[in-house]
């Protein structure tokens, strides 16, 4: 009896209960596909500091870390005591009641490593990611560190050395079997796969960058182009992919002088869309398919300066692309073609990425309000939500809930 039907039968029907049990979560950042998109249900609408808030837990130390929540927990890291040495710990909280259930000092950063330091950031910025009963934390150039569900270390790597500039602040994905990290200093930028088990490093390319300005922060993504994988990962003036089994380039665009790359690259209908970011923004949709070598003059599909943001992510949901300016421009395109639907000013700054939900989008500013759009071309402001406290950091979703992290609180919206 030829058993390959059955084997490939049994594979299909566990990828489908996995991918069903984890629509429940949200593991890493941007959620399940890493771009933003929940399949919750009955998320909130409206809230405020007093008004459909579940609960409300003060969080010990510092960090703007996006919560993410597996099972029924959510990690989050944080940074106590001295500023100059910083005690750097994850954090699980109970979901349901918000109660924090273990605070675990990963490590200590070293003297002096935390000197570069911008005033929107903080030494735990990087959010985490969990999987298969392991969470992932990383503190940028001051270390990676894996633990258990119950909290405990399984191993730390802090041999990866490289001069920050303004802090840490890019999350790490996973990618196979492999924990990949953007390390873009401010010399000698490059891009590094931890072996996920024991945290070694398989493979480390160097970012070679005609930009005078060579630090970044953006969180790596993979797709898949022609059946197979490609590590999609911004870096200061250009954008490149790496294959997953050596970290060899595959290809780049080029935008020039671009840096400090923040957003984390969405794909959606067969293009890439990127930010160029400082000192002048532009938003590029890039077509992967067929890229080799330098691609900047053939695989351009269409590009956009005003309103493309410094810091949120791009947001694609159906044939739309949204986007949030860092100055609070909110433009909505035809994602295939760059044509403008509409741009409206939302008012605040911003620094959140947006994510959608049952045909809604929602927008975080920095001052701690949040606005909920109708998706589509037409602009339509569904509510206006403030939480009354700064907020940085990109929300979680789950089913009649938003999880928010604020200046000193975890919020669970919902009742």
């Amino acid at each position: 009896m030829n058993s390959a039907p059955l084997r490939v039968g049994l594979l299909a029907l566990v990828s489908f209960v996995g991918a069903a049990r984890a629509t429940a979560d949200w593991p890493e950042f941007r959620g399940p596909t890493g771009q933003g998109l929940a399949s919750a249900k009955n998320v909130p609408t409206q809230w405020s500091a007093t008004a459909n808030v579940a609960w409300k837990t003060a969080l010990p130390g510092e960090g703007w870390s996006s919560p993410v929540l597996v099972a029924g927990k959510l990690y989050l890291t944080a940074a106590e005591g001295d500023g100059a040495m910083p005690s750097l710990h994850a954090l699980c909280v109970d979901a349901a009641s918000g109660k924090l259930l273990w605070k675990v000092e990963v490590m200590t950063a070293e003297a002096g490593a935390t000197k570069e330091f911008h005033k929107k950031n903080s030494h735990a910025s990087p959010t985490p990611i969990v999987r298969d009963g392991v969470i992932y934390v990383h503190f940028g150039h001051m270390g990676t560190a894996a633990l258990d569900l119950s909290g405990k270390v399984l191993w730390r790597q802090t041999s990866l050395a490289y001069a920050p500039m303004h802090g840490n602040g890019g999350s790490p994905a996973l990618i196979g079997d492999l924990l990949v990290l953007n390390c873009d200093g401010k010399t000698d930028p490059f891009i590094v796969a931890l072996d996920a088990k024991t945290g070694t490093a398989r493979w480390k390319t160097p970012r070679q960058t005609p930009a005078r300005n060579k630090f970044s922060f953006s969180t790596p993504l993979a797709i898949e182009v022609d059946g197979a994988t490609q590590i999609i990962s911004p870096a200061s003036g250009f954008v490149a992919a790496y294959a997953p089994q050596d970290g060899r380039e595959l290809w780049r665009v080029r935008y020039g002088e671009g840096f400090s790359i923040i957003p984390r690259p969405v794909y959606a209908h067969g293009l890439l869309y990127v930010s160029s970011c400082f000192m002048r923004p532009m938003i590029y949709a890039i077509n992967p398919k067929g890229a080799a070598g330098d691609a900047t003059d053939t695989h351009i599909v269409w590009s956009y300066a005003k309103g493309a943001p410094n810091t949120p992510s791009p947001l694609v949901v159906g044939d739309e692309l949204y986007l949030v300016s860092d100055g609070g421009i909110a433009t909505c395109f035809d994602a295939k073609t760059g044509q403008v639907h509409w741009s409206e000013r939302r008012g605040g700054d911003f620094s959140a990425s947006p994510i959608a939900a049952e045909g809604r989008i929602y927008f975080q500013n920095e001052e701690g309000v949040g606005t909920v759009l109708k998706a589509g071309k037409a602009y339509e402001v569904i509510a206006r939500n403030d939480l009354g406290e700064r907020t940085l950091a990109s929300p979680a979703v789950a089913d009649n809930t938003l999880f928010l992290r604020s200046k000193s609180h975890l919020w669970r919206i919902g009742k």
